[in-house]
């Protein structure tokens, strides 16, 4: 019983594109070559996207998978394997689009709503598998639907909320449902219309004048602005012009405001109504005719020279009968001069501002453009000055001025000269500032400054100001008589010297060590110093080196030297005399020693009869009695015999000091028998 598996396919009845709703059937057919005629039983698996959605197992070759009623959720990849005695074999795959979705079915929770509440709307596609893309509609009359897309991702169905909006009447809501497939996007038909009725809590508030929209000024002018509310809760009227609240109430019906009108008032007001998120507005427009044109305030004059008159004359175009005053603007407040059309004062400096005059005609107050009155003090004489301190600049740096005046009304202008050459002109309050970057060393002109403002006394001019170039130090150098080599004692002359740079030039000498230590510093007018060191010493040998500095602030180092202080002669011809004196006395030792030595062969029969006669002095001492009646004792023979032995030792001391030479280490060198 040998078979084997030729093909498995898959087909859909009637086609792979189905009608919503309509049958449809998925066969897997087996392929199979057998060597006889035998019964096999087959086991039949079908997927759909990978899921199981049919098995079975026959004896015969096909299997079919019957859907009476397709829906859109059966669109997908179908495909089939087919087992039988251990062996299997898939089939390929095939896309199967059930063409149609289900209708949505739309709700509301209310059928009726105020403007600004919220309408919740509640759309399910029965028997669609998510995702899905609900399309939710507003309809109004007389305009385009409003849409919002809602995305479910694991829900059939989708709830959006709508807010009710002012205008809002009578709405109609549907929706409709779309679903991804391998083509694209396919989308049910429109769900069932649903109807919301919209009532107003308050109607559009009504905006009313009196006397009327058109006033003159002096008029009292009065608003009124009213609504119908369903319910009076939270609701607020307010009453603006140009953003500005003029008045507002709560919880009332209406609001009332007045005013003597002004041309100010003319324009546009604005009145609204709001209760929670709902609002509703009402325009009108006010015109205020003029009773009479601002007031001019002219000057004799707007810049003067201090303690002078001036008159201000206040005035109206056509029109006399008014009440004036003449007024000093101020930030705190105005200060009132004088209630008269015009004014003749006295100005000094503190008068300096602006003024105002002011006419009133039947309570209307009207303030004319402020004129700007400027007083002037003269200027000082103005003092120029280095703003580094002292009058001196180092040669290519630059040089910064100083013009200043003590008293005068600003602004000031300030002019700089070079020479007879304006350089810069400067508008300050009571300083300027001038920068010169070309300094040269031939630059030998003065400098000056003016100062002028307003005021008719004219220039001031500074006293001129000479400026002291300084060179810095240039190239120092070290030298030093004599040079290399110093006796010891002797005197040594150190010269330090620049190429170039300013006087006084303060010159340090130098030793170069572990550290560095000063030898010697001085101050000099000239371009060079000398330090003279009068005793040399050996440790005075080294090197040495100099710096040299003025008031540019700038240090210049010299080349080092080297110094070695060595032996003077005289020291010389002493240690050679002494070297001599002491090969001569090494010489002498030699030679007595070699006498001594032959000295030391008769020793042995001198020592020998030296012992004898010690012996017989002995023998006669102890014999001989005494014949003076004198008494010798012991003690005193002893004492006489160490006496004795003394004298004999001293006798013999040069003689044994010299013998002890012989023992002592000489290093000399070897001597000429013959001299």
């Amino acid at each position: 019983q040998v078979f084997t598996f030729n093909a498995v396919e898959i087909k859909v009845q009637p086609s792979v594109k189905v009608k919503n709703g309509a049958p449809m059937s998925i066969v897997c057919h087996a392929d199979i070559s057998k060597s006889t005629d035998f019964q096999l039983k087959h086991n039949f698996t079908i997927f759909k996207d990978g899921r199981l959605v049919f098995m079975t197992v026959s004896d015969k070759v096909d299997a079919r998978y019957e859907i009476p009623v397709a829906k859109s959720s059966d669109t997908g990849e179908y495909e089939c394997t087919v087992k039988a005695s251990g062996k299997m074999k898939f089939s390929n795959s095939v896309y199967v689009w059930v063409a149609g979705m289900t209708k949505p079915i739309l709700t509301a929770d209310k059928k009726e709503v105020l403007e600004g509440e919220v309408v919740k709307l509640h759309c399910e596609l029965p028997e669609e598998v998510p995702p899905l893309k609900f399309v939710f509609r507003k309809i109004k009359t007389n305009s385009a639907p409003k849409e919002k897309h809602v995305i479910e991702q694991h829900a059939n169905f989708s709830e959006l909320e709508y807010y009710v909006e002012e205008g809002d009447d009578i709405l109609q809501f549907d929706c409709f449902g779309k679903r991804q497939i391998k083509s694209g996007w396919e989308s049910s038909e429109h769900s069932n219309k649903t109807l919301v009725m919209v009532k107003e809590p308050f109607i559009k508030p009504s905006l009313i004048t009196r006397p009327s929209r058109n006033v003159t000024e002096g008029d009292q002018i009065k608003f009124e602005c009213s609504t119908v509310v369903a319910q009076m809760r939270d609701i607020e009227i307010i009453l603006q012009k140009n953003r500005t609240i003029l008045k507002s109430v709560r919880d009332d019906k209406a609001l009332k405001y007045s005013t003597v009108a002004t041309q100010e008032d003319s324009g546009e007001y604005l009145c609204k109504v709001e209760q929670g998120a709902v609002s509703k507005t009402t325009k009108l427009n006010v015109v205020v005719s003029e009773l009479f044109p601002k007031p001019t305030l002219a000057a004799s004059k707007t810049k003067v020279d201090e303690n002078t008159e001036l008159n201000l004359t206040c005035s109206i175009n056509g029109f006399r009968k008014a009440n004036f005053s003449i007024v000093r603007k101020n930030s705190s407040g105005d200060i009132l001069l004088k209630n008269s059309r015009t004014l003749t004062m006295r100005f000094t400096v503190t008068d300096t501002g602006s003024y105002t005059c002011k006419a009133e005609v039947k309570g209307i107050v009207k303030e004319s453009k402020p004129v700007r009155i400027n007083v002037y003090a003269p200027v000082s004489k103005p003092t120029l000055s280095v703003v580094s301190g002292l009058p001196e600049v180092v040669l290519g740096k630059p040089l910064q001025l100083m013009c200043h005046s003590v008293t005068g009304t600003p602004p000031i202008t300030f002019t700089f000269y070079k020479g007879d050459v304006a350089k810069k002109n400067v508008t300050n309050d009571t300083y300027a500032m001038f920068l010169d970057e070309n300094i040269g060393l031939d630059d030998k002109k003065g400098y000056k400054c003016d100062a002028r403002n307003n005021h008719s006394s004219g220039v001031k001019t500074s006293n001129i100001l000479n400026v002291t170039v300084i060179v810095p130090i240039r190239d120092a150098s070290l030298g030093s008589i004599p040079y290399g080599e110093v006796e010891i004692g002797s005197e040594t002359t150190f010269l330090c010297s620049v190429k170039e740079g300013s006087w006084p030039i303060h010159f340090k000498f130098f030793k170069k060590t572990d550290h560095e230590v000063l030898l010697y510093e001085t101050s000099v007018h000239s371009d060079r110093t000398i330090w003279h060191k009068k005793t040399m010493k050996r440790k005075d040998t080294g090197t040495y080196y100099c710096m040299a500095s003025n008031r540019a602030s700038v240090e210049v180092k010299s080349h080092p030297i080297t110094i070695n202080v060595i032996l003077a002669a005289w020291q010389k011809g002493v240690i050679a005399a002494f070297v001599l004196t002491a090969i001569a006395g090494a010489g002498a030792v030699a030679l007595w020693w070699f006498w001594h030595k032959k000295k030391k062969a008769k020793g042995p029969s001198m020592e020998m009869s030296g012992s004898a006669l010690t012996a017989n002095l002995t023998t006669e001492k102890l014999t001989r009695q005494p014949t003076d009646g004198n008494y010798y004792s012991g003690s005193g023979y002893i004492e006489d015999n160490e006496n004795h032995l003394k004298s004999t030792d001293d006798s013999k001391g040069p003689d044994l000091e010299s013998a002890e030479v012989d023992y002592t280490e000489v290093d000399v060198s070897t001597l000429d028998r013959h001299r």
